[in-house]
This record gives C-alpha cells, sequence and structure tokens, in this order.
C-alpha cells in the first residue's frame, strides 16, 4: 500500500483518487479552495440555481464504468441521468432556425434538409462519416492509452482527404473543412461551433476536430438533475466512503524530493505531508512553480521540445446567470446556440488575427455565438412560476496586462459585455428582457480566483494533427513518483476527459509505469 497525495479536488483528480484508494492505497487530496469539483461549481441565489462549469455530460459511459469499478452502487442509484431532446437549437444570423434530434443521424439530416436546403443534411452526414474515421483511428491511442513514448505519430491527421475531380485534396484546418465540403456558412458555423465551444480556434484547429460533433451526435447529450454540481458530489461522496482523506484551504508550495523522486508536499503554512507518490491535477504553470522556482522547471517534468507547444494557454468562458419570471415554455429545448453575425469578427477578438503578438490587445466581441442553456429542471428554480436560464461565451483568458488576454476586473468591461450577451440571448428568449428579475454575470477572472487557474483558462480535449501541438503532456512525468491528472494533461479537457485521465493515472499507478490501457 502506498501513501499517495492528490494536489487538487478537481474532477479527474477525484477520479483518480477514488480508483487508487479502491486498489488498497492510501489517498490524501489537498485542495486549495474550500470546496471540491474544481470548474464543476453552482451558483445559488433566491431559490435559483446555476452550473457556472460546464452544463452537459458527453460519454456517460465513463462515470459509469467509474463508479462501477468503484463500488456496486451504480451512477444512476446516485445521480438522475436523462438525455437532452432536441441535442440542440441553432439560430443562425439570417433567421434560419433548426432543431437537431439527440443521438439520432437520420434525424440530423431531416432536420438540416428541412431547414436548409435538400442537400445539406446529407453534406452533413458525410462530414460525419469522414469524422467517424477520426475517431476510430483516435480513440485508443487519445483515450484510452497513456501517451505513448512515440507521441508524433498523433501529429499526423488522421481526417480522410476527399476527393476533389481526379485528385485527393486534403485540408489543412477545420475552417478549410468547412469551406471545401459544407458549402453552406450555416454548415460551416455549427461545425466550427463545435470547436469554438472547446476554446479552439477554427482557423487552426486540426480537421481532426470533425470528432467534436461526431461524439455530440453520436453518443448524445446527457443531463444530470440538479445540475453538473450533483455529479461533483456524487464523486465526491464515493470518495469519502472509500476512505479517501480531503483537506480543503490547503495550497501547496513545494513537491519534496528525497533521492532524485517524490517524497511529498510541503503546504503553504509549513505543513510537510510525507507521500510515496504525488498526483497533481492543477494546471502546468503552477505544477512547474511546485516543482522549481521558474517555468524552467517544465525540463525537470517533460521533454521540453516535445512538450512546450502543449502548454499554450487556451481560451476561456464568459457565464450570465438569469433569474426569469415566468414559466419555462413547453417545448423550449435545452440548448440553443445562436451564431455569431460576423464569424471572422468573433475569431479575431478570441483569438487574434492570426499576424503575430504585435497590435492592440483583445476586445470581447459585439455579437459573440452565445449558447442558451435552459433546463426543465425543479432543482434549478424556486417554482415552476420561474426559470433559470444559464449564457456562454468563449472569450480571451483574464491578464491585467498579458497581450493575449482582457483584463476582466477592469471597470465596467465584464457589465458591458454581459448586456452584448443578453442581447444576443434574446433571438433564443425574445422576452428576455421584460422577464429578467436579476443577472449574475461569471467571467474568467472570477473562474481565476475560485479554481487557480492561470486566467480562468478552460482546456479543450486533446486532438490529433497539427504536429502534436494539440495533445496534451503526459500523465507520467520525468519526477519519478509524480504524475498528471485531468483536463490540462492527456487525454484533455472535458468532463469526459477528465474521468479517462483519472483512470489513466490510477493504471499507471496500480499497472507499473509501463502499462499500456485497459485491452
Amino acid at each position: 500500500m502506498a501513501r499517495i497525495a492528490v494536489i487538487g479536488a478537481g474532477m479527474g483528480a477525484m477520479a483518480a483518487a477514488a480508483r487508487l484508494a479502491v486498489a488498497g492505497h492510501q489517498v490524501a487530496v489537498y485542495e486549495r479552495g474550500e470546496t471540491y469539483g474544481g470548474a464543476v461549481r453552482r451558483f445559488e441565489r433566491d431559490g435559483f440555481g446555476f452550473d457556472t462549469g460546464p452544463g452537459l455530460l458527453h460519454l456517460p459511459a465513463v462515470y459509469r464504468d467509474l463508479f462501477v469499478k468503484t463500488g456496486k452502487e451504480p451512477l444512476e442509484q446516485r445521480v438522475e441521468l436523462s438525455q437532452v431532446d432536441p441535442a440542440s437549437r441553432h439560430v443562425f444570423p439570417d433567421g434560419t432556425d433548426v432543431s437537431l434530434p439527440n443521438a439520432s443521424r437520420a434525424g440530423v439530416v431531416a432536420a438540416l434538409d428541412a431547414a436548409l436546403g435538400a442537400g445539406a443534411g446529407e453534406r452533413w452526414s458525410d462530414l460525419i462519416s469522414r469524422a467517424r474515421d477520426v475517431w476510430d483511428a483516435t480513440r485508443r491511442p487519445l483515450l484510452e492509452e497513456p501517451l505513448r513514448a512515440d507521441w508524433k505519430a498523433l501529429g499526423k491527421d488522421p481526417y480522410p482527404a476527399v476527393r476533389r475531380g481526379l485528385f485527393r485534396r486534403g485540408a489543412t484546418t477545420l475552417a478549410e473543412v468547412a469551406e471545401r465540403e459544407l458549402h453552406d456558412p450555416r454548415l460551416g458555423a455549427l461545425l466550427e461551433g463545435h470547436a469554438l465551444a472547446y476554446g479552439f480556434d477554427p482557423r487552426s484547429a486540426p480537421p481532426s476536430a470533425v470528432v467534436l460533433p461526431y461524439v455530440e451526435q453520436t453518443f448524445g447529450n446527457w443531463y444530470v438533475r440538479g445540475g453538473m454540481r450533483a455529479l461533483a458530489h456524487a464523486l465526491y461522496e464515493r470518495c469519502l466512503s472509500r476512505k479517501v482523506e480531503f483537506t480543503f484551504g490547503a495550497e501547496v508550495d513545494v513537491i519534496a524530493e528525497k533521492d532524485g523522486r517524490v517524497a511529498g508536499l510541503v503546504l503553504m503554512d509549513g505543513t510537510r505531508v510525507d507521500a510515496d507518490l504525488v498526483v497533481a491535477g492543477v494546471d502546468p504553470w503552477a505544477l512547474a512553480m511546485m516543482a522549481g522556482d521558474s517555468p524552467v522547471a517544465y525540463n525537470r517534468l517533460w521533454d521540453a521540445d516535445d512538450v512546450l507547444p502543449r502548454l499554450r494557454r487556451p481560451r476561456a468562458r464568459f457565464t450570465v446567470l438569469l433569474a426569469l419570471r415566468g414559466a419555462r415554455p413547453e417545448g423550449t429545448a435545452h440548448r440553443t446556440v445562436v451564431h455569431a453575425a460576423d464569424r471572422e469578427a468573433e475569431l479575431a477578438s478570441v483569438f487574434g488575427t492570426g499576424r503575430g503578438p504585435a497590435g492592440p490587445r483583445p476586445v470581447p466581441c459585439e455579437q459573440p455565438t452565445v449558447t442558451v442553456l435552459r433546463p426543465d429542471d425543479p432543482a434549478q428554480r424556486p417554482d415552476d412560476g420561474h426559470e433559470a436560464v444559464t449564457l456562454t461565451a468563449t472569450v480571451p483568458g483574464h491578464a491585467e496586462e498579458a497581450p493575449d488576454s482582457v483584463d476582466w476586473a477592469a471597470d465596467g468591461v465584464a457589465e458591458d459585455f454581459a448586456e452584448r450577451v443578453i442581447s444576443v440571448a434574446g433571438a433564443a428568449i425574445p422576452d428576455l428582457r421584460e422577464r429578467l428579475l436579476w443577472r449574475e454575470a461569471r467571467t474568467p477572472a472570477d473562474n481565476a480566483d475560485e479554481t487557480g487557474t492561470a486566467g480562468g483558462a478552460v482546456p479543450g480535449p486533446a486532438l490529433a494533427g497539427v504536429r502534436g501541438e494539440q495533445l496534451r503532456a503526459a500523465n507520467l512525468t520525468r519526477l519519478p513518483g509524480l504524475y498528471t491528472v485531468g483536463g490540462w494533461f492527456h487525454p484533455g479537457g472535458g468532463l469526459a476527459h477528465a474521468g479517462m485521465s483519472g483512470a489513466l493515472v490510477a493504471g499507471l499507478i496500480v499497472e507499473g509505469d509501463d502499462w499500456r490501457g485497459s485491452q
């Protein structure tokens, strides 16, 4: 039995902790904040409840497996899961309005043909067929195995080239896929919107990003009654039942070493925690500081030539929570995406012009793409005469002076952008202003304060292609006894990926560093 110290109580860290405890190890979690769940949080006021992190779950099988492997009580006995149908409603700048059914390829084809014209559904279906090739090629090395030593093989994009006349021509970015294969700006916005929601720039994201809509369309969207916080609570309780110890308000200062390997932790208050192994669920910048006194410490944890491209800071999310008077109308879609009127202006605002670091700092977009979540959940509202609505938009991260960020704490910045987000959401909720009781804006600066994540950034899932630049650092570091877990590391961000990361780390520790994943 090993003594294992876990840094952070995010979803990936708790997933690893539960599995390691079941394997017979003594596991203790040290969390700088006052609660568990990482970015999976809940805001409550006046009887209203809101998710302030992810609002939907993909690939629920990841958490079903976790709960089966860590106890006889299945996930569905701890939380109530339901499929969201329609999976999403999309409102485009020209007024086109289409609802896509959940996990029904034929239904999606029919809906797109009816709304966008004959042939639109077939073009989308053909793209999803090619996306399945990406899923089949990358599912195991990207999701079910630790990152291989020969990870550079994943630098080649698996998205198949499409025949044009006598030749096959491969796209180099997701934006090129949209332009060449979909031939409709609305379909292009539908595809690129999936990437944008995860913080990827379609102009530079690899074609393999087509796997994002494939996963959603194939495995469906799922909602947890009471919000995603209920899932975090269930996982926390599972950890407690398996004798995992939690210490909150315990910020780690240094990862202690002895004889060239991990020996435990030193907390900010000077407390020494002895441990045989350490599992770190914090962002790479924070971890590097714990393992050394400067970013040069990256070289101690990973091969610098390999990992540094994968440590580029991702984008963040801006959230507006709305308390509305009046009942949620019958037949309302759980999720509506209102697409930006000027996609190029939005991408330039969020990611920059792509012309290098020179130029003014980014400015929040005038009319961003806004995702509107309207769950039909009595646990989220004071009564049936009110409705809780969450609005989100992808934005630059927070920093007072960094050239690729916005100072979200500056006077008026958050308030002004919240107004823009609400105005855009009016396309999905026409009577929004008249029904509004109050609102609460949550910025990347708030996320940074709560979670300690640099800039409040939200990491996206790992993707193949672009020479491995969208991969994440390996769960196994060069410092013996130190492992990494969660969205900042292999296989990347998102609730499902966090759960997978926990499974991979537990496998490496239980089976040994040469473990290649479950067969």
